[in-house]
Formats: C-alpha cells, structure tokens, sequence
C-alpha cells in the first residue's frame, strides 16, 4: 500500500471558496453580456468592431510637434468632431443613396494628436471627401499618419460566422479528443472550463464596450480559439496525473488523490503561464495600439484558463466521478 505524499496545497480544501469567485465572475460577465444586448446602440452581446459590421476607417494624425515645422493642435473633443463629420455632404454612386455620417464613431487619441472615425462603407471619392474635411476641422495632418481601411457589410458577416464556427469546432474537437483519452464525464468537465474561460474573457469585453466603447475584432476571436487551446492543454495536464493517482492511490478516497494530482502540477502549471504572460505584458505596455486588446484578451483568458485548470476542473471530480 503507497503512502500518501504529503501535499503542500491541497484545492480541495478551498474549493467551495473557488466556485463561488469563479460563479461570481460568471454572473457578472452574463451581466455584461446581457447589458450590452439591450443596449440601443449595440444590440449584441459584444460590441461588434469594424471587421464584423463593415464599414470604413480612417485615422489620422495630427502635425502637433511632429514634422520639422510644427504647428500647434488646437483642443478638439470627440463630440465636436462627430457634430462637424455629420454636416458632410457626400456625393452618391447613381441610384444609391449617400451614406449617412450621423452615427460616425470618434475617438480621439494621444491627447488630441489623433484621431480615429469609424463610418458607413464609403467609396474612395467619398473617403477623400472626409479626408478634406478633417484637414480643415483638426489640421494640419501628417500624410504618412493617414490610414483608411473599409471593409464591406457581407464581408464583415462572413468573417463573425467564421469567427463563431471556428470556435464552435474548436470546442466540439476539444470535447471528442478528451472523450477518447479519458471519459465523457472529462470531456464535460473540460467544456465546463472551456466555457468559463470564454465566458469571463467575453464578459470583461462587454463592460469594457459598454464603459468605454471597446470594440471586438478578428484578433479578439483568434485569441478566443487560443485561450481554448491553451486551457484545455493546462486541464489536460492535470487530467493526466489525476488519472495516474487513481491507479497508484487507488486505495485513497479521490479527494485525497485529486489534491497529490493538483499539487505535484502546481508548479508546473504557475511556471507556464508566468512564462506565457510575460510576452503579453510585454504586448501590452510596448506593442502599441494596435495589439493592445489582442494581448489583454489574451492575457485575461491564459489567467482565467491556468485558474479554472487547477481550482474548478479538478475540484468537480470527485462530484461526478465515481469509485
């Protein structure tokens, strides 16, 4: 008969205090989602990005301290800028009607050195229209600080269904590899942590749009996919040695043998997430802005999926597995 190691941590311990910080984080971000669904200017549980709605945008930036010839910025505000974008008249293509620049997204960035708008698909006539507008509204403007990207409506609907059926595959490959491994009853519990990661990661999303208008893009539903990918991997760990402890400990009630199996993992499993988070802090302070949310989603999902591998996957074992 194997004598029980002594382990240094044992989850099973705290566990009633995991699920209610992990069902509370839950709550809230269903809160989020649901807030974000019934509000009147976003009407989905996430607020969507240009990628998925279509549209086009243009940012720009300000000659305040730039060029070898400075001017200084005058304050501009966000509002004034959308009153000013609105009063636009554009010419339409024949039979079309002018796109409607009332609902334009402004924000202004770097302390009033740039600016970003987010309109209706506009042609590049109509996009050079703006363009003439804002030179004389909040110019000068740096040419080479000029981006326009457009993306068409059906084009944006595309990429949000591919978006939602990657990650819909990706959690049925998930659940079938696991079932062959282990059980079915692995299988669902690995889901169950799958969706929490998702869940807590989207939630944080939903307050972020509707606090401070975050939009979510392609990249947040790449870093959806590989925050899955990364979750199950740490659970798949743990799954392991928890197997392995019920063949060496048989003899042990499988609390006791869940506790070794976390505690001879948990080092393992802190160590490889410190070393995935400490390239995406590094995104986040220096990657600019452009991959800033990218490496927040990123990082909150590797955070969540290290905890729920080692304080929810396996403390809900011994729940549903029996001897």
């Amino acid at each position: 008969m194997t004598d029980l190691p002594a382990p240094r941590f044992r989850i099973s311990r705290y566990r009633l205090l995991a699920w209610i910080g992990s069902g509370l984080a839950c709550l809230l971000s269903l809160l989020g989602l649901i807030l974000c669904w019934f509000h009147p200017s976003i009407r989905l549980p996430l607020k969507p990005g240009l990628d998925f709605t279509g549209g086009t945008q243009i940012q720009v930036v300000r000659n305040c301290g730039v060029a070898p010839q400075p001017s200084p910025c005058s304050p501009i505000t966000a509002p004034e800028i959308q009153r000013q974008v609105a009063a636009i008249t554009l010419k339409a293509a024949d039979g079309e009607q002018p796109p409607n620049l009332g609902a334009t997204s402004v924000q202004v960035l770097d302390q009033g050195r740039s600016l970003l708008l987010r309109l209706p698909a506009l042609s590049a006539e109509q996009a050079s229209t703006v363009l003439q507008s804002l030179e004389q509204q909040a110019g000068p403007l740096l040419p080479s600080g000029t981006g326009i990207d457009t993306i068409g409506p059906t084009l944006g609907s595309r990429l949000l269904r591919g978006s939602l059926i990657s990650l819909l595959v990706s959690f049925a490959a998930i659940a079938v590899y696991i079932s062959a491994r282990y059980s079915g009853v692995f299988a669902f519990l690995a889901l169950v942590c799958l969706a929490h990661d998702v869940l807590i990661t989207c939630g944080l999303f939903a307050w972020l749009g509707l606090l401070r208008g975050i939009e979510v893009d392609s990249l947040f539903a790449v870093s959806l996919i590989t925050v899955a990918g990364y979750s199950v991997t740490d659970t798949v760990v743990v799954f392991d040695r928890i197997r392995e402890q019920r063949r060496t400990l048989a003899h042990l009630p499988l609390t006791e043998q869940v506790d070794v199996a976390v505690d001879a993992t948990l080092t393992r499993s802190l160590y490889t997430s410190l070393t995935t988070l400490l390239p995406l802090l590094a995104l986040i302070f220096f990657g600019g802005s452009s991959l800033f949310w990218f490496a927040v989603a990123l990082t909150v999902g590797i955070a969540v999926g290290s905890w729920s591998s080692i304080g929810i996957a396996p403390t809900l074992i011994p729940l549903l597995v029996s001897r």
